[in-house]
């Protein structure tokens, strides 16, 4: 019976674990532009879009906030932290972070965060 409960452990103990999800928050706040705010939606837009398209992704969503209209939060989720490295380092996020740079009125306010089981 030792024997049994021991080896079970020892199979167990050497599978790998699973990935878990992420969940990320990433806060963005712009300065507001006489030009107003067409430009950075756009911006917002299009990295959604592509964004969409990186393995792993299982969901991303940009908002806005409504009193605040130069307040959004990108809110994603990702099947892995690898996935999610992996997004970090495209290049059309890469490319999304140089473009709004300018336009931004404190850095991003990113925040990983996985499910309670």
């Amino acid at each position: 019976m030792l024997m049994l409960v021991v080896s079970l452990a020892t199979g167990y103990a050497q599978q790998p674990a699973a990935a878990k999800s992420v969940y990320v928050v990433t806060i963005i706040d712009v300065i507001p532009s006489p030009v107003g705010l067409g430009p950075t939606d756009a911006l917002l837009r299009k990295f959604a879009t592509d964004s969409r398209k990186d393995p792993g992704c299982i969901r991303l969503e940009v908002v806005r906030q409504q009193d605040r209209p130069n307040h959004y939060m990108i809110l994603s989720v990702w099947n892995s932290q690898t996935d999610f490295d992996a997004h970090i380092a495209a290049a059309h996020t890469r490319a999304f972070r140089q473009k709004i740079q300018p336009s931004l009125g404190s850095p991003f306010d990113e925040r990983l965060h996985e499910a309670l089981q």
